[in-house]
């Protein structure tokens, strides 16, 4: 399709259809969001409501692409039958105030249509920013590749005014200037984060796969690493965290190869001796801070359990957060 579009079509026909697309790809996000603002309200507000956006895109993936059919299999994972709708903490996610879903950004559509990685993060961005217009929806994305964390921490520090704190759960530090040779690859996200001046502080904690670059990048952009072999001793700092002081906010980014591959199969990338899930849970649930967004994302639907156990641990994370979130 995409080669047909350039083949057949004038550049400016194509730029013209193109926009079409995308302006219909907003159109449906901000509406979306805009009726879930009204129910909100409704129901009597809420100061906070967590707003779950999927961002089905895996062609960032240096290795498998299989993060792009996330959002459907951890939707219904939220919801399945299994368990109940309330958290740990007590929230009801059935309650509106505290969870809505605005649908997911049609990303294989407009990669048809030729729209290409540039216009595409812009889109990912400008729906962040249309979900966060509508008061007091704030963004917590279903992945989709890790790429997909640069566009949506540049757009809520652009609409906030200023930068955020990062906390980023990960095996990796996905600090490469451009892996590849790809400006926007997954494992090149935090790099395009703090070169930006989006984040003041950005905190990696899972790491247990990294490189002469991924440390030099780290040193240069002044990222606060917690790498797993040191994991014992940064336990104490790690559970107490206070972040977002002086900031606009705090953004959780976890990408679920965080996790030891024996707590989470269905990712691209096994890397053992990662966190429990527990780990995890402990130190979110400790974070003091204003948690303006978030995202799960690397979940890989191709490479779980035959009965999809990835998808129940990825659907907790989101869970978890959208509770932490919303108030």
């Amino acid at each position: 399709m995409q080669k047909l579009c350039k083949e057949k079509l004038s550049r400016d026909s194509l730029e013209t259809a193109q926009n079409r697309v995308i302006d219909a790809s907003l159109t449906l996000v901000r509406e979306n969001a805009r009726l879930k603002k009204e129910l909100v309200h409704s129901l009597g507000g809420a100061i906070a409501t967590s707003t779950l956006l999927g961002v089905p895109l895996g062609h960032n993936s240096s290795f498998l692409e299989g993060p792009a059919f996330a959002p459907p299999f951890i939707r219904d994972a939220i919801w399945c039958g299994s368990a109940n709708s309330t958290t740990e903490e007590g929230k009801d996610l059935s309650d509106l105030r505290v969870l809505v879903d605005v649908g997911d950004i049609p990303v294989q559509e407009m990669r048809d249509c030729g729209i290409e990685d540039e216009r595409l993060m812009k889109v990912v961005g400008d729906s962040v920013k249309l979900v966060m217009e509508q008061d007091p929806l704030r963004p917590l994305v279903l992945g989709g590749d890790h790429s997909i964390s640069y566009p949506i921490v540049r757009a809520i520090s652009e609409k906030l005014g200023g930068p955020v704190d990062v906390l980023h759960f990960d095996a990796h530090p996905d600090l490469y200037e451009a892996f590849e040779g790809n400006y926007y690859s997954h494992a090149s996200s935090f790099a395009r984060i703090m070169e930006g001046g989006y984040a003041r502080r950005l905190l990696q904690v899972g790491i247990r796969s990294i490189n002469k670059e991924g440390r030099e990048q780290a040193k240069k952009f002044g990222v606060e690493q917690f790498e797993m072999r040191h994991f014992s001793k940064d336990r104490p700092f790690l559970e107490n965290l206070h972040l977002g002081e002086g900031v606009k906010g705090v953004y959780i980014s976890i990408d679920v190869d965080c996790l030891d591959p024996g707590y989470a199969q269905g990712v691209s990338h096994y890397e053992s001796g990662g966190l429990s899930f527990r780990d995890v849970m402990n130190m979110l649930m400790n974070l003091k801070g204003d948690i303006v967004g978030g995202d799960v994302v690397e979940y890989n639907p191709q490479r779980d359990t035959a009965d999809f156990m990835t998808s129940m641990v990825a659907a907790k994370f989101v869970r978890e957060l959208a509770a932490r979130m919303s108030k």
